[in-house]
């Protein structure tokens, strides 16, 4: 009779399917690579990078808004023909020079577990041979190549996790802009076009992560994305692993789907109730490349890790996000980033990976000391250079057994209690070299 029980379970648990309403889908326990993995790398790289002005934005600035912007007028006025079109630029976006296995490499050094590469931008180029994309995709135009195919196999064999980046909305598709006139009470496009692209992308690359974006148009009820979903996490390919974000229509953000972004570089002041990620870009201004970016826009590194830091202590996942030049180059000042990351990681990262919040996240002190945790010990991570050899932390409750160390060095650090509750002063040795200027005090034996 237990056996059978037990047999039978399985089967309820097997046979558990969801259905296409967001009661059901935002039931769905996120699959646990993903709150593991915490650091991640966005790669936003399309026709956008062979213009390399303004941002990946530029062709709506040009041709989409009313009126528009004069800085996008001005610069293919001074640099093109008249008459050129957004078009014409894809056959520039050669990426004659893409290694993915350099890239992959790039990535891997970075600490970073999953990397997302934009299979679809708003502009509606793929970086696969989508057949329902015919001449606007990269292997029928610009570099004849399957992007998405050739990184996901480098990025996989890296034992890193393979996610796409995908816009439901195109700026200037006529499907869409049909239905965008018909009030979206027609759904041309999504039958036509998003969601037959969409199942065969899923199929044929089998991502763990869909990025969805460009929803805020239109209801989820006009993409069909509880459906979508249903289909995701049921039947598809990749139904046990598959992460998605909150992007799926008007309204959805920080409500609906499976973590929250909420919005671009989102960064909460408390610890949210639900799995989140922040998304931020190395270049402040842009998230695809830009010929005309200055040093002086670039995040530095200590920036990068202090933003990092915060956002693992409030339980989200960092993205940070590369743009490749149109020739296929990560360029130098974005590796150099990526690497200084995977450096701190490499001391810090026990920090960080498969941590959970404490339930302090962040010493209320002077210093700035952010608090994570595994089990019994605790993290405290420095993240601004100390001028004394002491740092006070408040909140940790000590007990005889208590043990500190620093993070790249094992051994004991001297301590005192602050009080018979709680606190301790602790004497640091001469800090080491971080290439984040950060350090990271573990704590045994505390509560």
């Amino acid at each position: 009779m237990f056996l059978f029980l037990v047999a039978a379970a399985l089967v309820g648990q097997t046979a558990a399917r969801y259905t296409a309403n967001w009661t059901s889908l935002d039931s769905r326990p996120l699959p646990s690579w993903y709150d593991e993995a915490k650091v991640g790398i966005f790669v936003h790289w399309g026709v956008f990078s062979a213009v390399g002005f303004k941002s990946e934005w530029f062709w709506w600035h040009w041709q989409g808004q009313d009126p528009p912007d004069i800085s996008c007028e001005l610069y293919m006025a001074t640099n093109y023909r008249p008459g050129f079109s957004y078009a014409e630029f894809a056959p520039k976006f050669h990426a004659q020079f893409f290694n993915p296995e350099q890239w992959a490499d790039i990535f891997k050094a970075s600490g970073a577990k999953y990397v997302v590469l934009t299979a679809k931008h708003h502009e509606g180029f793929t970086t696969w041979g989508s057949p329902y994309s015919w001449n606007w995709n990269s292997v029928d135009n610009g570099p004849h190549r399957d992007l998405v195919g050739d990184l996901g196999e480098a990025v996989r064999n890296r034992s890193l996790h393979y996610g796409l980046y995908n816009s439901l909305y195109e700026w200037f598709h006529p499907l869409y802009l049909a239905d965008k006139k018909n009030q979206f009470k027609t759904q041309q496009f999504v039958a036509d076009k998003l969601l037959p692209e969409l199942y065969n992308m899923v199929v044929r690359y089998r991502p763990e992560l869909i990025w969805s974006d460009g929803d805020w148009e239109a209801p989820d009820t006009y993409w069909n994305s509880t459906e979508f979903l249903a289909w995701l996490y049921n039947d598809s390919p990749v139904k046990d692993t598959v992460v998605t974000n909150d992007r799926w229509g008007a309204g959805c953000a920080c409500k609906h789907g499976g973590y929250y972004n909420c919005e671009d570089k989102y960064t909460p002041g408390e610890l949210p109730k639900h799995k989140w990620e922040k998304c931020t870009s190395v270049d402040s201004l842009s998230w695809g490349y830009r010929w005309n970016m200055k040093l002086s826009e670039l995040m530095d590194l200590p920036s990068i890790i202090k933003d990092l830091v915060r956002t693992v202590a409030l339980g989200g996942n960092y993205l940070l996000n590369v743009g490749p030049t149109p020739d296929g180059m990560i360029p130098v000042v974005f590796e150099e980033r990526l690497r200084g990351v995977g450096a701190w990681l490499e001391i810090n990262g026990e920090a960080i990976y498969t941590s959970k919040p404490w339930r302090v996240q962040r010493e209320n002190t002077t210093a700035s000391i952010w608090y994570t945790s595994k089990g019994n010990t605790v993290y405290a991570i420095i993240t601004t250079k100390l001028s004394k050899y002491t740092v006070q932390l408040l909140e940790p409750k000590t007990s005889v057994i208590t043990k500190v160390t620093l993070l790249g060095d094992p051994k004991p650090l001297a301590w005192s209690p602050l009080s018979p509750s709680s606190g301790l002063s602790v004497l640091l040795p001469q800090l080491p070299y971080s290439p984040g200027e950060a350090w990271t005090l573990k704590l045994e034996g505390v509560q």
